[in-house]
């Protein structure tokens, strides 16, 4: 055999040197081709791991059933105070203003996020932070348009975001035209500057709470719109579902209270991962709450809102439909954390399970405030 060979290469007129020369150049090439397709994964993988690893150590903090349990058996307020003060999250909460902790908690949580996010995702970790700038920015408009005083309104603020100082100091401001005016350094000036006459035809700041969270939730999604790998796909879908429940929200309430296309439409965010525009304007034309519902239908959302319908015409309450809309979305996180538990995935889950357990903090510091409060009644509340 060998000398087969051996007459082959001499009929192809390449020297022996030559040709193995030729073999060796063509195993390295195979060999590096195999090292680049086994390595891209790892590659991709590697700026999760160390992320990754810090966010699966604060999952382990997170608080289950048994700590709710244990926290809705609580006598009063003080006792659940002492309970969360054991947890090393928890363990500076201010008694006196318990759920400004619980945001500071989790505007906490979402800044330690957006500082370790590998740099290809970091943008989309950043903009989820501004909702603390929003909110503070909210509770400022609402506070001065009820006349309340600086003190009053400064108490009200989450000593978090970038533009917190620039937010508490307007808080003395005359009224409300005055924040915005004061906003000017900030992003949300223009924003606000273009809602402002609706604001002042309407006599209500809906139109400038409404013109914020559609500012943050298009920024969202401008942030992922174009998906580059499977992290940023899940990312992009998550902040879509977001916008797609907010729509909705908007469009049943909305129904309810009887208000106009035109009243609607102003506050819609066009760009959402199942409704998608001309889908909202169906919605929009609904005649009424059912009409919304069945014109879901084909979407994630039809099954648990038509599961849900009889509760909304018992209780003739929307917020049975956005009771139900928040727990898919909590579910929906939760799916997607486990489609990329090597990537993006355990931050998203992290991020939604924390915010999870803050709101359900929340409801039960809420109603153990008032007497004889049901222990039952506050476990149904739970999301």
């Amino acid at each position: 055999m060998a000398d087969g060979l051996t007459a082959l290469i001499s009929s192809l007129g390449i020297s022996n040197e030559a040709f193995i020369a030729l073999a060796v150049m063509v195993l390295l090439i195979i060999g590096a081709v195999i090292v680049v397709i086994v390595s891209r994964p790892i590659l991709d993988i590697y700026p999760y791991l160390l992320p990754n690893a810090r966010v699966r150590a604060r999952k382990g903090r997170l608080f289950n059933e048994k700590h709710f349990s244990e926290i809705i058996e609580a006598d009063d307020i003080n006792e659940i105070v002492n309970y969360l003060r054991g947890f090393p999250d928890y363990a500076d909460i201010d008694d006196k203003a318990i759920e400004k902790s619980l945001d500071l908690q989790l505007a906490s949580t979402y800044n330690l996020v957006s500082k370790i996010a590998p740099e290809n995702i970091r943008k989309a970790f950043i903009a989820l932070a501004k909702k603390f700038d929003i909110a503070n920015i909210k509770t400022l408009i609402t506070a001065k348009d009820a006349n309340l005083s600086r003190e009053s309104t400064i108490e009200l603020l989450i000593h978090s975001g970038k533009n917190y100082e620039t937010i508490e100091s307007l808080a003395d401001s005359l009224n409300v035209e005055d924040i915005i005016s004061g906003l000017d350094s900030t992003e949300y000036y223009s924003v606000l500057e273009d809602a402002l006459n609706r604001y002042k035809e309407t006599k209500t700041v809906l139109p400038l709470e409404s013109a914020l969270d559609n500012y943050y939730l298009e920024n969202l999604l401008s942030a992922t719109s174009v998906p580059a790998n499977d992290n940023t796909a899940i990312l992009y879908s998550f902040i879509g579902t977001q916008v797609d429940i907010a729509n909705i929200k908007l469009i049943l309430r909305a129904k309810a209270d009887g208000l106009s296309f035109e009243d609607m439409d102003y506050y819609m965010i066009k760009n959402g991962h199942d409704v998608k525009e001309w889908k909202l304007k169906d919605l929009m034309e609904s005649e009424d709450v059912s009409g919304v519902i069945s014109g879901l239908d084909g979407t994630d959302y039809a099954p648990i809102l038509n599961e849900t319908l009889n509760d909304y015409n018992e209780t003739g309450s929307i917020g049975v439909f956005e009771k139900v809309l928040d727990e898919y979305l909590s579910k929906y996180a939760n799916s997607l954390s486990l489609k990329n538990p090597l990537g993006i995935g355990p931050m998203v889950g992290f991020l939604n399970q924390k915010e999870k357990e803050i709101k359900n903090l929340k409801i039960v510091a809420r109603a153990k405030r008032e007497a004889n409060f049901p222990n039952s009644k506050i476990q149904e509340l739970l999301v």
